[in-house]
């Protein structure tokens, strides 16, 4: 089993032992507006209440790089995107992150919803991975 409240409770061989939903106490909407692509990073700033050992371990993640997106922290937590957004959402109401639009040098701003060379970058990398 995981070891106390500093990580999520794991088993070795059956794996995550808690419904996902758990880690946001149920709650599937986040308060701050995140996407996939949102850039989340850490300010420094330590929570003064006490947080589950998810909030814990997306905040670890988020200090150990210059920014991270939303996906990736969900990834590395094996949790689903939407309750990762409510965790990250938690700590940015706590002031210990701060998030922002993805940024593409191909257009110069941030993310439009229409952008052509973005879909195109992607279409290229599906077809470089087949």
């Amino acid at each position: 089993m995981g070891s106390g409240w500093d990580s999520p409770l794991l088993d070795d061989s059956a794996g995550r032992v808690t419904r996902p939903y758990t880690a946001s106490g149920g709650r599937t909407r986040s308060a701050a507006a995140l996407d996939l692509l949102s850039l989340v990073t850490a300010t420094g700033v330590r929570p003064r209440v006490p947080l589950g050992p998810e909030h814990t371990s997306a905040l670890r993640l988020c200090a150990g790089a210059a920014a991270v997106t939303v996906a990736e922290v969900a990834g590395q937590l094996r949790l689903p995107a939407g309750v990762v957004k409510v965790l990250l959402s938690d700590l940015m109401e706590h002031g210990a992150l701060e998030a922002r639009a993805p940024r593409f040098p191909a257009c110069g701003g941030p993310l439009a919803a229409d952008d052509r060379s973005l879909l195109l970058a992607v279409l290229d990398g599906l077809r470089n991975r087949l």
